[in-house]
């Protein structure tokens, strides 16, 4: 249905998103994205290299918020433990139920909001084929972190090697910490529901899911705080892309659909007869078969029939207009 585009808004869809086209679409993008992860691993000396330079930059300019943080959760179960059950579930819960929320109750945002967090995604995805690092718990017990998450594995379905389920640590990248996107994907939820939320729970969900989730990446030794402003950066860095990947997959559906639809059209065109630029009346017979007639003249056969008186013809009648072969009356 159109749309009048107002400054600020989104304008609605050419044509109607459906389920069934964007959940594959998704699972697609997130399959990239995980599969991605599993295969850019990176060398793990240059991993941890780059996670000390990252630990050395953060104290020259005293932003170490780790370590505290880790140490808090460490001490106490009651903090550790629903932080680790935070980082290892809602990451992969409320993003999808807020893209089927936006899909429902405001589809005209849906596409916009949905492109952005794909291109953010493919975005962090480079960072972590280009900058692998390892997080705070995996470097040496002499930097003074702990793996909550190894530590409290005994109340979670989660193994001592990383957020995974048990037995399934190996098919992760662990060394995918820059950038963050626990933090980038929190970020973006919370951007959605503070713009179309409506009730004052959304509004305060909005500032809480970010914030929190950014304590708790640092908390649980997952991430360093850089790695939580890269996550932003990132999303940042998305936002003003996804107008130019929206363009682009227009153009890319335009050229398609247009070439789908020239195939049968030129088909048809060569297998049917030409018609006639100048004709009036489609479909009305050509009697005349190209012959010209003068003016008053008729064919054989094809004038009317008139009254007869006697055998004769009628009087003052034309020659003509007499029967064939009769002869013409005396003046």
């Amino acid at each position: 249905m159109p749309h009048t585009e107002t400054p600020g808004t989104e304008a609605a869809p050419a044509t109607r998103l459906r389920w069934w086209t964007e959940l594959p679409l998704i699972l697609l993008v997130y399959a990239c994205y995980s599969a991605g992860r599993l295969v850019v691993r990176g060398d793990v000396s240059d991993a941890v290299d780059h996670g000390l330079a990252i630990l050395r930059i953060e104290k020259a300019l005293y932003l170490n918020a780790e370590h505290p943080l880790n140490r808090l959760f460490t001490r106490e179960p009651w903090l550790g433990i629903p932080a680790d059950f935070w980082y290892a579930s809602l990451h992969y819960l409320v993003t999808p139920a807020i893209l089927i929320w936006l899909f429902r109750s405001h589809a005209v945002r849906y596409r916009a909001a949905r492109t952005w967090l794909m291109t953010s995604t493919f975005i962090g995805l480079i960072g972590f084929t280009l900058l692998p690092t390892c997080p705070p718990r995996l470097l040496d017990a002499s930097h003074g972190f702990v793996d909550t998450m190894a530590h409290y594995s005994s109340y979670g379905w989660w193994g001592g090697e990383a957020s995974a389920p048990r037995g399934l640590g190996g098919m992760t990248n662990q060394y995918a910490a820059m950038p963050s996107l626990h933090v980038g994907w929190a970020l973006w939820c919370g951007v959605i529901l503070w713009r179309y939320g409506r009730t004052r729970l959304t509004k305060t969900a909005a500032v809480v899911y970010p914030l929190v989730t950014t304590i708790v990446v640092m908390g649980t030794a997952n991430h360093y705080f850089l790695d939580a402003a890269a996550g932003a950066a990132v999303m940042g860095a998305g936002l003003l892309l996804a107008p130019v990947v929206t363009r682009y997959a227009d153009r890319v559906k335009a050229r398609f659909l247009s070439r789908t639809t020239a195939v049968p059209a030129d088909s048809s065109a060569a297998g049917s007869p030409a018609v006639p630029a100048d004709s009036s009346a489609a479909g009305s017979p050509n009697v005349s078969a190209g012959c010209q007639t003068s003016a008053g003249e008729r064919f054989p056969r094809q004038r009317h029939p008139e009254p007869r008186y006697g055998t004769g013809t009628e009087p003052g009648a034309s020659p003509s207009d007499a029967g064939e072969g009769a002869p013409a009356t005396a003046r």
